[in-house]
């Protein structure tokens, strides 16, 4: 189970706004000191996951830039559970998979994904898009995890904080990549105290209770308890 530091992080969000309009500085200053969170310098936290030569993309962006980009068809058969599909606008028009249509693998890397990746408050369903990822992940794409997570911070930080409905003074959103942040910074000599404690890790138990498609014998798939939203 992994702790973070609360002032930590909530100071680096403070401190990686762009400097001027369009314009990301790629570091946040905490503690001090100007820190780094470029995809090279996330990269390297990672242990260097993916090493691509200079204007090389992974095999997931390629595909996601090419005028055909992903099979829809294909992304419904391999995440969805046997008779469910995406969920389609008016026009027909795929959008979504409902956390009760998908399977028990797709559950389990959605939840990874929504706590480490792309963090998000709302985890019933899963963005087309972000589908696209997970089905990336299972076909065994490379996946630039690093410069994801770089783009994911420039969306949350430019994100104004919505206010908590009981507290004015509070924020109602979760804080992004709280562990992340937190071991970065330490990796680079700053003093963190890691004592907010992050939700459950992913274990077996877990997954059988929020993972496990919930349908009794010769009915429609029914809801499963949604689990903790991620930090």
């Amino acid at each position: 189970m992994a702790n973070f530091d609360q002032d930590i992080v909530l100071e680096f969000y403070a401190n990686a706004w762009p400097t001027v309009e369009g314009v990301w500085d790629i570091r946040s200053w905490v503690r001090g000191q100007w820190i780094p969170f470029d995809a090279d310098a996330l990269s390297q936290f990672l242990g260097d996951p993916l090493v691509l030569e200079e204007g090389q993309e992974c095999e997931f962006s390629q595909t996601r830039n090419r005028a055909d980009g992903f099979d829809e068809e294909a992304i419904a058969q391999l995440l969805c559970i046997p008779g469910q599909d995406f969920a389609r606008t008016a026009a027909r028009r795929r959008v979504q998979i409902m956390r009760t249509s998908m399977t028990t693998l797709t559950q389990m890397w959605m939840t990874l994904l929504l706590s480490n990746v792309l963090p998000s408050d709302h985890n019933s369903d899963l963005p087309l898009p972000k589908c696209q990822l997970v089905y990336a992940i299972l076909t065994r794409m490379s996946v630039h995890v690093a410069q994801l997570i770089v783009d994911a911070i420039y969306l949350f930080a430019g994100i104004p904080p919505t206010r908590h409905p009981l507290d004015p003074d509070m924020s109602n959103r979760a804080l992004g990549f709280p562990a992340l942040t937190t071991g970065l910074y330490q990796s680079f000599g700053v003093p963190v105290t890691p004592s907010k404690v992050i939700r459950p890790p992913i274990t077996r138990a877990f997954i059988g209770k929020y993972c496990t498609p919930r349908q009794a014998q010769g009915d429609a798939p029914q809801a499963a308890d949604a689990p903790p939203p991620p930090h």
